[in-house]
């Protein structure tokens, strides 16, 4: 087993591409976007942003959108959705831009600077868990769509999102929630000056029992701790966090016993599915700012843990104790970044160049694979340690060549070591490398009467599972297999329009294209994922915000896209569980005497199943509504969540799968888990 690696650098800077230096043709358009008031979606990222894809989202959109769960927080990203098929504590099913990115596989998401994707995870590549995140904490999310941007690397294909949450607190806040079917979640946070920094602590608590047969006995817990320097030109902080849950599950269940009544809409195949896991973590940032430069270092150290119970077949390979499946693992993140960037003027031109590095190793203990039955272990498929340490090196050059024409060009080095050691089978084990160089460009054309218009292009990548790197022997049936390269490549581009003419509007336009080397894809006898053949995707976005007034905020973000694999017959290319179509408004209106209100509608389908498209998840629409009251330090909020009472699905798969009675081979259809029906929620907080 290596070494830990422990190492003391990490970018966290914001938007990757903005220019950190007034020019004489519009100093205002050129501030940093560190040092500059984020007002969220509303915030003007003329002559800032790198593509018309990129952007940021303030605390403002978050205090008036009701959240179901911690995994919405991603769908802040135009857009993007979030879903589940299992338990609350589960990571959830991500998707963005014809993208099924499972639970993160070409999505990344950063928080205060530590990567929260999961390489060689037990469940899935790149599994991403939000659930340590405290929402009301979260001071900002920015984001970017597509490989050009040089500082985003591993998992960030089609998007990265980087969460930072709040330095300090201007009073304290105790939050409680009540809700049907079981559902109580109670924050207490508050912040106090100590010497010449802010320590912001905070606790959360949440239980939910569900509207499932089997209840989820859901019990999570979070904590942190934050110290905060901030000087006008240098500062640093200080993060530790901590959080841990345990839940039952209900997962997918066939369609066939829903519509014979076997199953119950809200039923499972195995009642004693479930989980539990854990997640602590430190991490320290120091940053620095001068006329000639700016530089951001951060260094992480995390450990986490899963237990997963998962049983998406039913009886069909083990038709007496049944199909379960027990993924558990334990691993040691350690790792950082640091950017430096130095602002010159060449030939009377603005120019900004940084020079990056990102250094990560993940230390996985015992990785398994096991069957199960109500959560007993009867056989071990494999168990395996695996040592896994990505280097990453990039330099970005940013020109200021006309008044109204810049570039922005970058090239990243990426490299990756990774080592296995099989418990169960010893020609499974193995040393393996690789390295990929991305080159990225942007070009940006104006404003003109507040106009903007980008060209991206770039090549980014997403790495494989490092037990499908060194595999030779299949561990279930024992025949020899092909392992899959460590790296897979992705390229794209994408022309869009940044458009600000309206005063109070802010409204973007993309037209894009993707190719992804290998897809990866979801496996339901395995409940994980497997690469499959080369794909391509395109599509269109049109995203807006409009601050109408000071009473009434509009939203309306619209996604299309087509996925298709190349190479193979027109007639059987439909990616699986690809969404087509995403569609997301919102309203938020100030009323008279303190009160507000708030709807929203979330909207996906155009999902095909199989590869030949004959069978799909069919529409899911979804209305939410909230009314509140808030007074000086007082907060009253009432929240219905599923106004229409949808019974559509959440999520949907189509494969094998086996109840008791049913033919030996299984029957092949569509397996299915609807959203929540509809449920009433009360909050009331206090500042104090």
């Amino acid at each position: 087993m290596q070494k830990l690696i422990f190492s003391s650098l990490i970018i966290v800077g914001f938007i990757q591409t903005q220019p950190s230096q007034a020019s004489s043709t519009d100093e205002a358009k050129t501030v940093t976007l560190d040092a500059m008031e984020v007002k969220g979606r509303a915030t003007d990222l003329l002559g800032i942003a790198a593509s018309a894809s990129q952007g940021v989202v303030g605390q403002r959109e978050f205090a008036y959108r009701p959240l179901a769960r911690a995994g919405e927080l991603v769908e802040v990203v135009p857009g993007a959705l979030a879903t589940q098929h299992s338990g609350s504590g589960k990571a959830n099913q991500f998707y963005l831009r014809g993208f099924n990115l499972d639970h993160g596989t070409d999505f990344s998401v950063m928080v205060d600077g530590v990567p929260m994707n999961m390489p060689s995870h037990a469940h899935g590549q790149g599994y991403l868990d939000l659930n340590s995140v405290i929402p009301e904490l979260v001071d900002n999310i920015e984001y970017g769509k597509g490989p050009y941007y040089a500082d985003a690397g591993d998992f960030s294909s089609a998007g990265y999102s980087r969460m930072h949450t709040m330095r300090s607190l201007p009073k304290g806040l105790f939050k409680f929630t009540g809700g049907e079917f079981g559902y109580y979640r109670a924050l207490l946070a508050d912040s106090k000056k100590i010497g010449t920094g802010d320590l912001l602590f905070a606790g959360e608590f949440n239980a939910y029992n569900g509207v499932w047969k089997q209840p989820e006995d859901l019990g999570k817990y979070n904590g942190m701790l934050r110290y905060t320097l901030d000087n006008k030109d240098w500062g640093l902080s200080v993060n530790a966090k901590a959080y841990h849950s345990s839940w039952n599950a209900t997962n997918q269940i066939p369609e066939r016993a829903i519509d014979s009544g076997t199953l119950d809409l809200y039923g499972s195949m195995d009642p004693s599915d479930g989980g539990d896991s854990s997640r602590y973590s430190l991490s320290s940032n120091v940053w620095s700012r001068g006329d000639s430069y700016k530089n951001d270092f951060n260094a992480y150290l995390a450990y986490y843990d899963l237990n997963l119970y998962s049983n998406p077949t039913g009886f069909l390979d083990n038709p007496e104790q049944g199909d379960q499946v027990h993924q558990a693992e334990r691993r040691v993140v350690t790792g950082g970044n640091g950017e430096q960037t130095w602002f010159a003027k060449w030939f009377g031109m603005d120019v900004d160049n940084s020079v990056g590095m990102q250094i990560r190793h993940d230390e996985v203990i015992g990785a398994a694979l096991n069957r199960t039955e109500q959560r007993r272990i009867f056989q071990t498929v494999r168990q395996d340690d695996i040592s896994e340490t990505s280097v990453a090196v990039y330099l970005k050059n940013q020109v200021q060549w006309l008044e109204k024409f810049r570039t922005i060009s970058g090239l990243r080095a990426d490299f990756l070591d990774i080592n296995v050691n099989s418990r169960t089978l010893a020609a499974n084990s193995g040393q393996r490398n690789a390295s990929l160089l991305s080159p990225k460009l942007s070009l940006i054309f104006g404003p003109w009467v507040d106009n903007e218009v980008f060209v991206n292009l770039g090549y980014g990548h997403h790495s494989n599972d490092a037990r499908g790197a060194t595999l030779r022997i299949n561990p279930v049936s024992g025949d020899p297999a092909d392992s899959v390269s460590p790296l897979v490549r992705s390229r794209g581009g994408e022309i869009g329009v940044r458009n600000q003419f309206i005063p109070g509007l802010n409204s973007t336009v993309a037209l894009w294209w993707m190719q992804v080397n290998s897809e990866l894809i979801f496996v339901g006898d395995a409940s994980s994922t497997e690469p499959s053949g080369r794909s391509e995707r395109h599509g269109v976005e049109w995203s807006n915000y409009y601050q109408v007034n000071d009473t009434l905020t509009l939203d309306a973000d619209l996604s299309f896209s087509k996925a298709r694999y190349v190479g193979v017959p027109r007639e059987v290319n439909h990616i699986t569980n690809s969404v087509g179509r995403v569609i997301s408004a919102g309203a938020v209106v100030q009323l008279p005497f303190h009160t507000f209100t708030s709807l929203r509608l979330r909207h996906f389908g155009d999902i095909p199943l199989n590869d030949t498209g004959s069978l799909t998840a069919g529409n899911t629409t979804l209305v939410n509504w909230g009314l509140g009251y808030q007074h000086k330090d007082l907060k009253f909020e009432l929240d219905l969540f599923n106004l229409l009472g949808s019974k559509s699905n959440d999520t949907a798969y189509a494969y094998t799968s086996r109840l008791p009675g049913e033919a030996a081979e299984g029957v092949d259809g569509i397996l299915k888990h609807p959203v929540e029906p509809r449920m009433l929620r009360l909050t009331a907080s206090v500042r104090f």
